[in-house]
C-alpha cells in the first residue's frame, strides 16, 4: 500500500507542504501518505497529482508495505522518499503507524500531514484549499476530500460513480460536514494526531502511542470517531476533490463493502453510545430500516404482479415519477451516462439491494461473533 505525504506503508505516498496554521509566525508542514498494497501502476498518477498542486507539498514520502510490484522503483524514480515497513501484520493502520512513528517527532505542533491512498488523485487546488481552512479555524482537526470514482468499470463502475456522486452531493448540501474522514486523501493536523495517540487506551480504543487503531477494519472511520470524541471539528470542502479507484468485479465490491460496513459496526461497538456516536448509531438504524423497507417494497411488487397483475394507478405513477426524478437529478452533473443509468430505476434498485445485503451480512456476522478480516482485492499486473 503506497501513501502520499509522509512515510506510509505498502505503496503509500506521503507529501508535505509548509504554511502558517495559527499564529502569523507559526508554520506547518503537510505530508501525504498513500496506503494501498500493490498499486505500482497507479502511484505515478498519484504523485503527479501532488506535483501539479497550486500549493505544492514540501516533501513526499511513499510508504511501501510488502509491495511486490513496482511501487518502490516508480516512487524512487519520481524523486520521492520511500519508506518500507518491517514486520507489519496490521495492514494499512499498522503501516501508517510505523511511518508516523518516524515522522511525527520531527514535525511541529502546527504542522499537518496529507494522508493519501496511492490509487487516488487529488485536484490541483486540494492542498491550497485545505490549508486555507486549517489556517482560518484552529478548532479544525482535519480537512477531508470528497471522493469520486474513476472512469471505466462498465455498468458496475457507473453504479459506483453514481453512488459517490450522491454522497458528495449530500456533503456539499450539509456545507462540508463530515461523517467519515476519507482515507483516500485527508490533511490532518499533527497536533490532532498526537492527541489521539496520547488518548489511546485511556479515552479511546487502541494501543497507547499509536495514531491509528490496528484492531479497526476501517481505520479512517475509527480515526474520525477518535478525532470527534476529542472535540476536533472536521470538514470536507467542495473543492477538495479526490478521484479514486472503483471495484471492477462484484466479488471485489462485496468484500470491500463488507469490510467498510463491518468495520463501521465494530467501531461503534467499541465506542459505545456517546454524544459523538449517537448520530452514527442513528445512521446504522436508518440503514437497517431502509433495508427492511426496500425488501418489503420489492416483495410487494412481486406479490402484486403474481396475484393481482399489473394495474395502472395514477397515485403510484406519480410516486414513481417523483422517485425517478430524484434519482436522475442527484446524479445530473455526472453526465448522460449517470442520468441514463438512473432513469430506468430498476438497475439502481438492484444495486441498492446488493449494498443492503452487505449490511445484513455484516450485522449477522457481528451478532454471531464471526471473525472479521481484510480481503485484498486482486490488482492488475504492472
Amino acid at each position: 500500500m503506497p501513501v502520499v505525504l509522509a512515510p506510509l506503508t505498502c505503496g503509500y505516498a506521503v507529501s508535505g507542504h509548509r504554511g502558517r496554521v495559527a499564529d502569523q509566525g507559526d508554520s506547518r508542514e503537510a505530508s501525504g501518505i498513500d496506503p494501498r498494497p500493490q498499486r505500482g501502476g497507479r502511484i505515478s498518477a498519484s504523485l503527479r497529482s501532488l506535483r501539479e498542486q497550486s500549493r505544492p507539498p514540501d516533501s513526499v514520502v511513499v510508504v511501501s508495505d510488502n509491495s511486490t510490484d513496482k511501487t518502490v522503483e516508480l516512487a524512487s524514480a519520481a524523486g520521492v522518499r520511500v519508506m518500507e515497513t518491517a514486520g507489519n501484520t496490521a495492514m494499512k493502520a499498522g503501516a501508517l503507524n510505523q511511518a508516523l512513528e518516524h515522522l511525527l517527532p520531527d514535525l511541529d505542533v502546527d504542522d499537518a500531514l496529507l494522508v493519501m491512498d496511492a490509487d487516488s488523485r487529488i485536484d490541483a487546488d486540494f492542498l491550497e484549499v485545505a490549508e486555507e481552512h486549517l489556517l482560518s479555524d484552529s478548532t479544525l482537526g482535519a480537512v477531508g476530500g470528497i471522493f469520486f470514482g474513476e472512469s471505466g468499470g462498465g455498468l458496475l463502475g457507473q453504479l459506483q460513480r453514481n453512488e459517490f456522486l450522491r454522497y458528495s452531493r449530500d456533503i456539499e448540501r450539509h456545507r462540508g460536514r463530515v461523517m467519515v474522514l476519507t482515507g483516500t486523501a485527508s490533511v490532518i493536523r499533527v497536533q490532532a494526531m498526537r492527541e489521539v495517540a496520547a488518548a489511546r487506551a485511556k479515552h479511546l480504543p487502541g494501543v497507547p502511542g499509536q495514531v491509528y487503531d490496528t484492531a479497526a477494519l476501517t481505520e479512517d472511520n475509527e480515526f474520525t470517531l477518535a478525532l470527534k470524541t476529542l472535540g476536533w471539528r472536521l470538514r470536507s470542502p467542495a473543492p477538495c476533490r479526490v478521484t479514486t479507484e472503483i471495484m471492477t468485479g462484484w466479488n471485489e465490491l462485496w468484500w470491500q463493502r463488507l469490510r467498510w460496513q463491518r468495520g463501521a459496526l465494530e467501531n461503534l461497538r467499541h465506542y459505545g453510545i456517546t454524544r459523538t456516536t449517537l448520530r452514527y448509531w442513528g445512521q446504522q438504524a436508518g440503514i437497517a430500516i431502509g433495508a427492511v423497507a426496500l425488501s418489503l417494497y420489492v416483495l410487494l411488487l412481486a406479490i402484486t404482479a403474481v396475484v393481482g397483475g399489473w394495474a395502472v394507478r395514477p397515485l403510484w405513477i406519480t410516486v414513481g415519477v417523483i422517485f425517478i426524478a430524484e434519482r436522475v437529478t442527484t446524479v445530473w452533473r455526472g453526465g448522460w451516462r449517470a442520468r441514463a443509468l438512473a432513469l430506468p430505476l430498476v438497475i439502481e434498485l438492484a444495486y441498492d439491494l446488493f449494498i443492503q445485503a452487505v449490511f445484513v451480512r455484516s450485522l449477522i456476522d457481528l451478532l454471531t461473533g464471526r471473525a472479521a478480516r481484510w480481503h485484498r482485492a486482486q490488482t492488475d499486473p504492472v
